[in-house]
């Protein structure tokens, strides 16, 4: 079909029944517009490279046609049509797109045609934040000006390598996934033929964990933490202190503090769940906050003024370094001796909900300050219980920070103080 494309002619255009449709345009030769039945658009163009025997026609995709415009695609059409008439490939060429030189074919065009018309448009805020995330550090510096078509199983095998090796197992399996539903993406809209990671496993299996911390490592963490200093000192103390998620901590704002009613308000687009939260401030969080310095007026975890910090993985690996060194310090042992059995930063939100539970706190209770959404109170109660809980919760914190208290600072000798008790304790 050819047509004179105009933007009314591509609103209008409609996804076939099954298969593929191409309109050409009149204006310009050789290119055109592609939707196919799933109405997934491209822009492309059409021109003849090489000469005698060894002359080929090529199809070079242009762009997306749901992100890039017709005046935008019309222009990298004759862009390229242009390097043709010099004898230039434009299939083995950058093409100016959207004013950056960039490859409308490489990984980090697809990726950010991902990332806003798929992800941002189909998950909660939390987790297209951390999906954009795991692109930015883990796979764009890599790959981005690398086209899509060179990515084979093997790249991806040494990228999840270099992961593994950094401590992130269970990291390494949630870019995977994420890569995964990315090529499948990609194969659906026609920038790609087929999935390099099609049947690929995880990396390391995972089970559930019922990890938490003994008080002897909560002493050698709350010590190891403190030599390990800002930022990521402070901010894992926050994780075992509130109870919170570790993203929730990490992008923190001085805003969502009310240091004068003792609370911490995470709005929803923060949450992983997209429910708002109120955290009560323990003495123990509020000690923490007084000693953070204010690097910048809105982040309250920041290195570059520009997001919250990053790399956890490496900070872990130096935390468990310390709080080794501090086990075999207190205990005697060679170095190769007395190693903690391995901890995630998520076992310290397990170690505060058990911690809590030893205090006869509710589950209900315990569940409204981790912010679950699927816990005790489900179904018809969970549509007619709307109680906060606010005082109890408020309760579990306090007497939860006043146990970790009085671990790091035992009462000192002949003191008539007596050390709060856990169940079972």
């Amino acid at each position: 079909m050819r047509k004179k494309l105009d933007d009314r002619t591509v609103r209008a255009l409609k996804a076939p029944v099954a298969g593929r449709q191409e309109v050409w345009d009149r204006l310009l030769p050789g290119f055109g517009l592609r939707v196919t039945s799933k109405d997934a658009r491209s822009w492309f163009v059409m021109y003849r490279v090489g000469f005698g025997a060894s002359r080929m026609q090529r199809r070079y995709r242009i762009g997306d046609a749901k992100v890039m415009t017709l005046a935008e695609a019309r222009a990298a059409a004759r862009q390229a049509l242009g390097q043709v008439a010099r004898g230039i490939d434009p299939a083995d060429e950058r093409v100016a797109v959207h004013g950056v030189q960039t490859d409308p074919s490489s990984f980090a065009a697809a990726a950010a045609a991902y990332l806003t018309r798929h992800v941002k448009k189909n998950t909660r805020a939390s987790t297209y934040r951390e999906v954009k995330r795991i692109f930015d550090v883990d796979l764009i510096p890599i790959w981005g000006a690398r086209t899509l078509a060179s990515i084979t199983r093997r790249d991806v095998d040494a990228l999840l390598g270099g992961i593994v090796d950094r401590g992130a197992e269970v990291g390494a399996n949630r870019v995977l996934a994420w890569l995964r539903a990315f090529f499948n993406w990609a194969v659906d809209h026609e920038y790609l033929a087929a999935s390099p990671v099609r049947r690929m496993k995880p990396v390391t299996r995972e089970r559930s964990r019922d990890r938490a911390l003994s008080d002897d490592e909560i002493r050698w963490f709350w010590t190891g933490t403190g030599e390990l200093g800002w930022p990521f000192g402070f901010l894992f103390r926050m994780l075992l202190v509130t109870a919170q998620r570790r993203d929730e901590i990490s992008g923190m704002t001085w805003s969502e503090l009310d240091l004068e009613r003792r609370v911490w308000s995470i709005p929803r687009e923060r949450s992983k769940n997209d429910r708002a939260n109120n955290v009560a401030l323990s003495q123990l969080a509020l000690e923490i906050i007084a000693e953070l310095p204010k690097v910048h007026p809105v982040l309250v975890f920041t290195t570059n003024g520009k997001q919250p910090v990053s790399g956890f993985s490496r900070a872990k690996v130096r935390l468990d370094a310390l709080m080794n060194r501090i086990r075999r310090d207190q205990l005697g042992g060679a170095a190769g001796e007395a190693q903690i059995q391995g901890w995630t930063l998520h076992d310290l939100r397990r170690t505060a909900a058990t911690g809590m539970a030893g205090f006869a706190t509710g589950p209900h209770i315990v569940d409204k300050v981790l912010n679950h959404v699927s816990g005790v109170i489900r179904g018809v109660a969970a549509v007619y219980n709307r109680h906060g809980y606010e005082t109890e919760r408020a309760a579990a914190l306090e007497a939860w920070a006043a146990y970790i208290a009085s671990l790091i600072r035992p009462a000192p000798a002949g003191s008539n103080i007596v050390p709060l008790l856990r169940a079972g304790g």
